[in-house]
């Protein structure tokens, strides 16, 4: 029986392989880098791919985006064009969304991130997936927020507008149809 964090091997081979095809497509974003050695690790780290096909699955097209030599790891972010559709319509985070009396959103982004077993990505990786292409430039992202931020009931998000990356603030809990997060993985 294969649990809810496990995948069959037939949909491990399907996400591979769409993996591999996306990452042969978009060389611009891994230049140097070897998908058999991306695959090796992937194939050691069974939840890594669990995390990888929720991901895919939510519609955030994961694709590598390059190896962080300090760790050993090669990173996926989410690469879809707009933020990932399944995943919008979520507010900042749980004290986010158990401070809304009403009129609450399905969930949060840093829970939902959290139960995919991903990162929300940070102003300065958001800033580097705009070096890569181009994106959110219809919709917008929440991105990590400061603690000096989120204290004060606050959170950020950033989209892609007039060939310019723009980080704004909005109250935590606000959510909006157009806007979700995207993920970091690290394997």
């Amino acid at each position: 029986m294969v649990s809810k964090i496990e995948l069959s091997l037939e949909q491990q081979q399907e996400l591979l392989e769409l993996l591999q095809i996306r990452f042969e497509k978009n060389k611009q974003r891994h230049k140097n880098l070897d998908w058999n050695k991306i695959l090796e690790k992937l194939l050691k780290n069974p939840l890594k791919i669990w995390s990888l096909n929720e991901m895919e699955r939510t519609g955030g097209e994961p694709d590598v985006i390059g190896f962080d030599d300090g760790t050993n790891e090669y990173i996926f972010y989410d690469c879809a064009a707009e933020s990932p559709k399944g995943r919008r319509s979520l507010c900042y985070d749980q004290e986010a969304w158990d401070s809304r009396k009403e009129y609450k959103p399905e969930n949060n982004a840093i829970t939902v991130a959290a139960e995919m077993g991903v990162e929300i990505l940070s102003e300065s990786e958001y800033r580097g997936l705009q070096e890569l292409g181009k994106f959110d430039s219809r919709t917008s992202s929440w991105i990590k927020t400061p603690d000096t931020i989120r204290k004060l009931g606050g959170a950020i998000f950033a989209d892609y507008r007039y060939n310019t990356v723009f980080v704004y603030h909005n109250g935590a809990s606000s959510y909006y149809s157009g806007r979700g997060f995207r993920g970091s993985l690290r394997v």
